[in-house]
């Protein structure tokens, strides 16, 4: 049995040698950018470079035709690790958020276990996961299909402006409603009327007297996406979209309780009938700091640029979905100067360059040392089950 730092120099050379190719495929990707849950060309192109290298493929994994899960399993036992992508770009903007570099990343890491890690039992796991921009991210939907139940931890990449990790998200739901009343002329007839818009309005205002009763990381935003056309005659139709967000999923699920019968009582209020449909929504992330730092330490061993500390609370992401059922973390690894956000312009034109692939090899040279570390010790493996349940049983779940 070879010792740790030579393991992790093989890894570390085998994905060298595999830079050109995939900087090849995340050119691919990046040339051909394709809006969520329509990602042909890139779930092809990155199943087809996994099977070619010996993994197993089923495409349309969870219920969706352009996700798939790519398995090998070496050995009898062990853990189950998944390697999670995602390959949607934006739409009017092409990958602004940098995803064409993550199905790479991720399969130059597979690559590298599968050839070099010979000593441990394990089964590894490349998940691809579409419409991660979407309302209702791919990953929400092969959770519920079944998808991610049988790892034992879950890892993904993300380019950022530093290297780093996140410890807490905010679970998010998002809902739409849509009142119904009865139209009349607003002058000639008013009193024949039941006001739909009225409907809207008064979810409004209950949600803004809401807020005065709940903790103060939730967070409650609406839009009108349909009041009517015309200031002379009562809408018998009006729509609203709604969402709310809090770092605690379990504490959001009563906050929304509570929003649900807003909604129901401004119609109540107004005459008016309600159709309430949930259309997207995450859960926040569990953190788990010893897997952060597996990651954080083998960041440090390949020398990554632009070493952060933790981002302790961020935006909604259906990863967090995931972390909120299984052990995770995601490497975020800088290849822009610190500053540029995400969805920009900015990212868009730095994603073909030098810095974007160094990016892309960090990353994937992190995540295999990790998945190293990870199935090379049982008792790492059951310090980050152990935390995990720790931090879900505060949460109440």
């Amino acid at each position: 049995m070879e010792n740790a730092a030579l393991q992790k120099e093989k890894l570390t050379g085998t994905i060298d040698q595999l830079k050109e190719r995939l900087v090849s495929l995340s050119t691919f990707i990046y040339r051909n950018p394709e809006l969520g849950f329509t990602e042909v060309k890139a779930s092809k192109a990155l199943t087809d470079f996994l099977k070619e290298n010996g993994f197993e493929v089923e495409l349309g994994y969870a219920g969706l035709p352009t996700a798939f899960r790519a398995v090998y399993k070496h050995g009898e036992g062990g853990p189950t690790i998944g390697l999670l992508c995602e390959y949607d770009a934006l739409k009017n903007l092409g990958h602004g958020c940098g995803h064409h570099l993550q199905g790479p990343a991720i399969v130059g890491a597979a690559l590298a276990v599968k050839e070099d890690v010979q000593d441990y039992p394990y089964t590894l796991e490349v998940i691809g996961t579409p419409g991660e921009e979407c309302p209702n991210g791919g990953k929400n939907i092969m959770l519920e299909n079944g998808a991610f139940k049988e790892l034992d931890v879950a890892l993904m990449m993300h380019a950022s402006d530093t290297t780093t990790t996140d410890v807490r998200s905010l679970a998010m739901v998002q809902y739409r409603v849509t009142y119904h009343g009865v139209s009349a002329h607003a002058a000639i007839a008013p009193e024949k009327g039941r006001n739909a818009l009225d409907g809207v309005l008064m979810a409004f205002n209950g949600m803004n007297y809401l807020r005065g009763h709940v903790k103060e990381d939730v967070r409650m935003s609406g839009v009108i996406e349909n009041g009517g056309r015309v200031t002379n005659v009562i809408p018998d139709m009006a729509t609203a979209a709604f969402e709310a967000r809090s770092f605690d999923a379990v504490y959001l699920d009563d906050v929304v309780e509570r929003l649900l019968n807003v909604f129901k009582g401004a119609a109540l209020m107004t005459a008016t009938t309600v159709d309430i449909e949930k259309i997207g929504g995450c859960r926040s992330k569990v953190p788990v700091l010893t897997l952060n730092d597996v990651l954080m330490n083998n960041a440090k061993l390949v020398k990554a640029p632009c070493m952060a500390p933790p981002r302790l609370k961020t935006g909604s992401t259906d990863f967090a979905t995931v972390m909120f059922n299984v052990p995770g973390s995601c490497i975020r690894s800088a290849f822009i100067a610190k500053g540029n956000s995400a969805h920009s312009k900015a990212w868009l034109d730095q994603g073909l360059k030098e810095e974007a692939w160094n990016a892309l090899v960090v990353a994937s040279k992190v995540l295999a040392l990790s998945v190293l570390d990870v199935v090379s010790s049982p008792a790492l493996l059951q310090k980050i089950k152990d935390e995990f349940a720790a931090e879900k049983a505060k949460l109440g779940k």
